[in-house]
């Protein structure tokens, strides 16, 4: 152990150099005042650090308030019967009683904690559950009448402060949000890696908005947690307003550059801005960062933004755009034209918003105009001699092109639906990633020289006749209705159109799951699936080298990978005993700081505890989810996104309203309004 007053352990290593040790997170538990710093590796004691007594020499310092890296137990065990220690939580009590003698009743602090006014719970409960249900604030003065209305004892017993004004919810909000995330920051702290989601939203007035959430694991019983850390308002600008925004949010929560092991951004605009240097940025902020698409939340795996450049997808959209407006309120009764009004509110399109509406990604709607193409030209002809509009599209829908571009859309957005539905199973098999994207690859590859079943139904199902006024020139009939532009040069312009709008398709997937990443993510299946290992034991020899090797040099940092190699075969021997087990337990069991298999391999540890940190899984596609729509409608409520990241706080990450700390909210809510009161009074 380094003397008191030398130089600190992280300067002068105390540790066995024959024997490397590393910090155990079970010491923690034993040894409540020790403190490790993730970032510099070393581990301090919070008592000495804050008593900070001199010693004989005169000096305050010792090894552990400056730092040590001496991960040892009998370390810690010297230090708690050290002099200096015991001399600090002598200090640190006698302080202790200072503070509580000068507020007159010492006895009474505990009980004034947890026996607060039920009248102020009340108050904060009822906006709490408020929150939780979406309800407008304006509406709290009436609930609370109503429940005094239904004799509620706690609003009629007792009387409760001027601050419990029902003009008061945003701040009693506020209160409430800062409990929240207090304990996110408890979170993030001891998590050993982070996962950090981006999702940028765009409102009608084109205001961009930043909804930030982080994947965090336990290491108490490596559980994952998936956190709202707010929404943020962006300034127009380029990938530096974004890259700003993230590394601004990340200090504000505390969050070590280390830590964040996994980026996913889940926007258009997000994707070109990160090829436009916010990925590279934060990567130079974060030595461990890898990217990845939002897999929670695959709506987007076809974003009609990213294939704008294809010049008649714009004239697609505006042709169906301006079908469903025409249609969506026809008040007939054809089962087409009701099939039309139930897509708008299966996918919740508000035509009276004057942002574009996507067409040509929304699976239903394209479905809707397929099935429903016969009845809506039959209707269009019938109103072409009374109405220009309904003349022009008639003559759109009529067009080889437009038909067989609605069979392609068939044929290609039920393989992303079936994508994004795999992304949404909770514990998902991670080692079917790389093959799904490939083979989704492969298929829209084949589809450019070999039509889909639907172009190629619509295709056989044609009927052609001899025109007789051309010769060599035919006359195309679909479902009893001519086509037309059918003609040669139509067709070899059709061609062009399928194959580059096939080729974006596709290279739009694989930007969005570069082999660099389906690498990382198919090492880790392929280290910590027990479902993937050889069926004999004797096959396991070999098994997984590569991939570990992978691993191991992206994450030189964190792991030791001499060690990681010398444990693998006795590692693969007990996963492979451990077949019954899914990805994510075993990973679970390896971040447990409790479990044995945490104990014998502390690299493979902390590479599970990198895996946990993936944002995955249907828990935070809801809350991603959940935000964009609160975004969407909050926006209309409140100018100038008051109070709005509070209100998403709560809806998105509050508990259940009996699991949530009440008295704590009320200690920050009355400390805010006396300093606000302090600060008006002196103004």
């Amino acid at each position: 152990m380094v003397p008191p007053g030398k130089k600190p352990a992280g300067e002068t290593s105390n540790s066995n150099k024959k024997c490397k040790r590393y910090f155990n997170e079970h010491w923690k538990e034993e040894f409540t005042w020790l403190e490790f710093d993730y970032e510099r590796k070393l581990m301090f004691c919070i008592e000495c650090r804050q008593a900070l007594v001199k010693n004989k020499h005169g000096k305050a310092e010792n090894a552990f308030t400056v730092g040590t890296d001496n991960f040892q137990r009998h370390a810690l065990l010297r230090h708690v019967t050290s002099g200096a220690h015991r001399q600090a939580l002598a200090v640190n009590r006698e302080q202790l009683a200072f503070e509580t003698r000068i507020h007159g009743h010492p006895e009474l602090r505990s009980v004034i904690k947890v026996e607060v006014n039920p009248a102020k719970v009340a108050v904060l409960a009822t906006v709490y559950w408020m929150a939780k249900e979406e309800i407008p604030d304006e509406k709290c003065s009436s609930l609370l009448d109503f429940q005094k209305f239904n004799l509620c004892q706690a609003l009629l017993a007792s009387e409760h402060s001027e601050y419990y004004h029902p003009s008061s919810v945003r701040e009693m909000q506020a209160a409430i949000a800062k409990v929240l995330h207090n304990e996110d920051r408890h979170r993030i702290k001891a998590s050993p890696f982070v996962g950090l989601v981006v999702d940028e939203t765009v409102d009608v007035l084109e205001h961009r908005n930043l909804a930030m959430f982080t994947t965090t694991v336990s290491p108490c019983n490596g559980q994952t947690s998936a956190t709202f850390l707010g929404s943020f308002e962006l300034p127009a600008g380029e990938a530096t307003t974004v890259t700003g925004k993230v590394g601004e949010v990340m200090r504000s929560f505390g969050i070590p550059t280390m830590k964040i092991t996994w980026l996913s951004t889940d926007s258009a605009s997000l994707v070109a801005e990160r090829l436009s240097g916010v990925g590279t940025a934060l990567t130079s902020l974060c030595p461990l960062l890898t990217e990845v698409h939002c897999l929670s939340h695959g709506s987007s795996l076809l974003p009609a933004e990213s294939i704008v450049s294809i010049e008649y997808l714009q004239k697609y959209e505006t042709t169906v755009d301006a079908v469903y407006r025409l249609y969506s309120s026809f008040r007939g009764e054809s089962n087409g034209l009701q099939e039309l009004r139930s897509v708008l509110d299966l996918c919740e399109i508000d035509l009276g918003s004057p942002k574009a509406v996507h067409w040509t990604s929304i699976f239903p709607a394209v479905e809707a105009i397929d099935s429903s193409w016969p009845t809506l030209v039959l209707l269009l002809e019938s109103e072409a001699e009374r109405s220009p509009v309904a003349h022009g599209l008639c003559e759109e829908l009529k067009k080889f092109q437009f038909v067989a571009f609605t069979k392609i859309l068939l044929d290609v957005l039920p393989i992303f639906q079936k994508l994004s539905r795999f992304f949404q199973i909770e514990d998902f098999d991670l080692s079917i990633l790389k093959p799904i994207v490939s083979a989704t690859a492969t298929t829209l590859q084949a589809q450019k020289s070999a039509s889909g079943q639907n172009l190629q139904e619509f295709l056989n199902e044609m009927n052609e006749h001899p025109q007789d006024d051309r010769e060599g020139e035919s006359r195309l009939y679909y479902k009893g209705v001519e086509l037309a532009n059918c003609s040669k040069v139509h067709l070899k312009h059709f061609e062009r159109l399928k194959e580059s709008y096939l080729e974006s398709v596709r290279g739009n997937l694989l930007d969005r799951f570069p082999s660099s990443v389906l690498e990382a993510i198919s090492s880790f299946s392929a280290i910590f699936n027990p479902k993937c290992y050889p069926q004999s034991l004797e096959d396991i020899g070999s098994y997984g080298v590569s991939e570990l090797n992978f691993l191991l040099q992206a994450y030189s940092r964190v792991v030791v990978s001499e060690r990681a190699l010398s444990d693998f075969p006795l590692f693969k021997r007990i996963v492979f005993s451990l077949s019954q087990l899914s990805f994510k337990d075993l990973c679970v069991k390896l971040v447990y700081s409790n479990s044995e298999m945490h104990e014998l391999f502390p690299d493979f540890a902390v590479l599970a505890a990198i895996a946990l940190a993936l944002p995955l899984g249907s828990v935070l596609a809801e809350k991603i989810s959940r935000g964009r729509e609160m975004l969407k409608r909050g926006r209309s409520r409140r100018t100038k996104d008051e109070g709005l990241s509070d209100l998403m706080k709560i809806a998105i990450d509050g508990p259940a309203i009996n699991e949530f700390d009440f008295a704590l909210a009320i200690e920050y809510y009355e400390s805010m309004r006396e300093s606000g009161f302090i600060v008006a009074q002196v103004k």
